[in-house]
């Protein structure tokens, strides 16, 4: 498996390209602000061709040049239905610190985005990644789980990073709903899983288990609170 990222704009995010190997196919994951000309370079450097967007979710600074690379690349992109109203109404779903940058965004209209499903299995490009619906950041939070060949991997979004999760304060977000996805959805997996967050550095569940303090919290979490 071969994963390539780079941080993105203003905001760090790590916009991914996961192929199966060097000179193959490849699926592009949240490439965000200012992200179409280090996207091709990253691209170029391992000859790999785009098949498709996924998107961990919808702010932004993870969608920001979603609309360029797929009207380049001529490919499809995958969003949760929950999170298709921050392509459609920006404004709404961004506090002050983005308002700035939503002036003139051109972002995909949600009837041309394919919608993520729980469990499903999106098979692209060689890469098998299963879609893992994770609300609490936004309600559309999606994280893939992926095979790395030495490890299980996992693309998380703006859900878990390294000591940290992500912010719950902005229209859409959950605390309740964060605490039962940390608890329901990340803390089963193996401690093995390489962590590949929206931003910052990479992690594995087995250190932010022993480390994280959002994670001991969720693991106290009884159950029916949250969703």
């Amino acid at each position: 498996m071969l994963i390539r990222s780079f941080p993105a704009g203003a905001f760090g995010t790590n916009c991914y390209a996961v192929a199966s190997g060097p000179g193959q196919e490849c699926v592009v994951v949240d490439p965000g602000m200012d992200a179409v000309e280090p996207l091709a370079r990253m691209l170029a450097e391992d000859g790999l061709k785009p098949v498709a967007v996924v998107l961990t979710h919808g702010h932004l600074d993870h969608t920001f040049s979603v609309l360029p690379v797929c009207e380049g690349y001529d490919i499809p992109a995958y969003l949760h239905p929950q999170d298709f109203g921050m392509l459609a109404d920006p404004g709404r779903w961004h506090g002050p610190q983005l308002a700035p940058l939503i002036t003139g965004v051109q972002l995909p209209d949600p009837s041309e985005v394919r919608p993520l499903d729980d469990g499903a299995v999106l098979s692209l490009a060689g890469v098998d990644l299963t879609v893992r619906h994770a609300p609490g950041h936004t309600q559309g939070s999606v994280m893939f789980s992926v095979d790395l060949g030495e490890a299980p991997g996992l693309l998380a979004g703006d859900v878990l990073f390294a000591g940290s999760v992500g912010r719950v304060d902005l229209p859409g977000g959950s605390w309740d709903a964060m605490l039962t996805s940390l608890r329901d959805v990340v803390l089963p997996l193996d401690d093995e899983t390489v962590v590949l967050p929206g931003h910052g550095p990479a992690t594995t569940i087995g250190r932010e288990r022993a480390t994280n303090p959002y994670l001991a919290e969720a693991a106290q979490a009884p159950k029916g609170r949250g969703l």
